[in-house]
């Protein structure tokens, strides 16, 4: 027994001058121990698609009434071999891309046929802009070459996993010991003996507290035995605790077996896996939110575009606004309250003044008589609102100048509503969640639930409006805002 199996990590080996170059100069497309068969399936096809581009040449020539592998250019608009060559390596480094030889990708028949078909689409449409023809004739040997390219392929595939099945145990090439009898070990075990495209055959289970009988073979510390007498090449450890898998880790690498190890995902699928290295440790991914990058842009943009004809629109309009309010009482034109928006940040949050200079000293005063619930404060009646001031909050003129916050990026046109730092300060960890978004000019809240007091109703429509977002639904509540603000709805 070792003396300690914490210092397990042998120094890293020399790394030769070819070795060095050839990762310097060449692409790394699979791990080790997969390149053979990538190797195959990409030589595999390229087989097919010089089959077909052969076909689909010949029966141009028929159709044109020419000679078999006619002098003028070819399908592509070159010669032959190039066309062949081109269309191939682009659905290859197509299909590498989607993932399609990836062992994931092969077990699935109906995935392995969607991605495929993908790819010769993408492929051909990629190929017909290179070669710069045109013309309803060409885009036709183009879908037809496709067709037959897509068949062909399918074709190998099928072949493929029917030689895999007649073959059964013969393809198993890699004795298996798998170290954790628990939920990962057995499935992993029945996968590996069930599968007919996987190279492995199970020797054994070893469990340090199952009893020993049926699969499981022994414990850990009969890896030594059991590795030289079933000549076993690979150890997996699946749901094993730190200790019992550093001391198997020691004795594997004593025997010179290959090591794998099934990460623990606490049941949660994973989805296609997405390993990436923080400095020199892996992360592997388990969730990944979806964000639509490009509608985000577009969204952006509506913003920019919107927020300056705003602008300039309203510029006559703002500008009456002003000498009113500086004629109704005394006190600057604007207001910059400070809010709080996208993840907690704060910012100054531009609108026409509506009440009297010293509105926030009063606010403290007016605390009791809030007739909204939760962070929200609003009465009736506020005795700081200027004259002026509830004629521009009843048709939300006031918040023309929150046009400029949209600008700047600070703001969205559409977006739950900025809250003041006290009625932040009085959130719930679950009120945070509104705060996952950009704040907005309007909102849900504000065109369906304007005068609901409750504010667990106004976080539940920001809720919905954050996990629903699209543009589409951005477009209705700016048309509803509209006819809100031209019947006077506000307060």
């Amino acid at each position: 027994m070792p003396r300690s199996w914490h210092a397990v990590a042998p120094p890293s080996p020399a790394v030769s001058v070819l070795g060095a170059v050839q990762r310097a100069l060449l692409p790394q497309p699979s791990v080790r121990g997969q390149r053979s068969r990538l190797a195959a399936d990409v030589l595999a096809d390229f087989a097919a698609i010089f089959c077909a581009a052969w076909a689909m040449n010949w029966l141009q020539a028929v159709a044109c009434g020419s000679k078999f592998l006619p002098a003028h250019p070819g399908l592509l608009g070159n010669s032959f071999f190039q066309s062949a060559l081109q269309y191939g390596i682009l659905l290859t480094l197509l299909g590498y891309s989607e993932r399609l030889y990836q062992l994931a990708t092969i077990q699935s028949p109906k995935n392995e046929r969607l991605v495929l078909g993908k790819c010769v689409v993408w492929s051909a449409l990629m190929a017909d802009l290179l070669s710069g023809e045109a013309g309803c004739w060409q885009i036709t040997l183009f879908a037809v070459f496709a067709s037959v390219t897509y068949l062909l392929l399918l074709a190998r595939r099928a072949g493929r996993r029917w030689l895999g099945a007649c073959q059964g145990k013969t393809r198993a090439v890699k004795n298996v010991l798998i170290v954790g009898a628990g939920y990962l070990g057995q499935k992993l075990a029945d996968h590996l003996e069930h599968s007919p495209l996987e190279k492995r055959a199970v020797v054994g289970i070893l469990d340090d507290h199952l009893p020993v009988g049926g699969k499981i073979r022994g414990r850990v510390q009969d890896i030594p035995f059991l590795a030289q007498t079933e000549f076993v090449d690979e150890i997996i450890l699946a749901g094993v605790q730190r200790d019992t898998a550093l001391k198997a880790i020691w004795e594997a690498r004593r025997c010179g077996t290959d090591i794998k190890l099934v990460p623990e995902l606490f049941g949660i699928d994973p989805g296609p896996p997405i390993m990436e290295q923080v400095g020199d440790i892996p992360v592997l991914t388990l969730r990944q939110e979806r964000i639509p990058p490009f509608g985000f842009a577009l969204k952006r943009i509506l913003d920019i575009v919107g927020s300056a004809v705003g602008l300039i629109l309203s510029g006559p309009l703002s500008a009456a606004i002003a000498l009113a309010i500086r004629l109704d009482s005394p006190g600057p034109v604007l207001y910059k309250a400070p809010r709080v928006g996208f993840k907690g940040r704060q910012f100054g949050c531009y609108k026409f003044r509506t009440m009297v200079a010293d509105a926030d000293k009063k606010k403290l005063e007016l605390l009791r008589r809030n007739e909204r619930q939760g962070a929200f404060f609003k009465i009736q009646n506020d005795p700081r609102i200027t004259c002026v001031g509830r004629f521009l909050r009843r048709y939300s003129l006031d918040e023309l100048p929150q046009l400029w916050n949209v600008l700047r990026g600070e703001m969205s046109l559409v977006g739950p509503r900025p809250h003041p730092l006290d009625d932040f300060a009085r959130y719930r960890i679950q009120d945070l969640k509104r705060l996952q978004a950009i704040p907005g000019l309007t909102g849900l809240w504000q065109v369906t639930a304007r005068q609901d007091p409750s504010f667990e109703r106004n976080l539940m429509l920001d809720r919905e409006y954050i996990e629903h977002w699209s543009l589409t639904g951005d477009f209705r509540i700016l048309f509803k805002t509209v006819a809100a603000v031209l019947q006077g709805s506000g307060s």
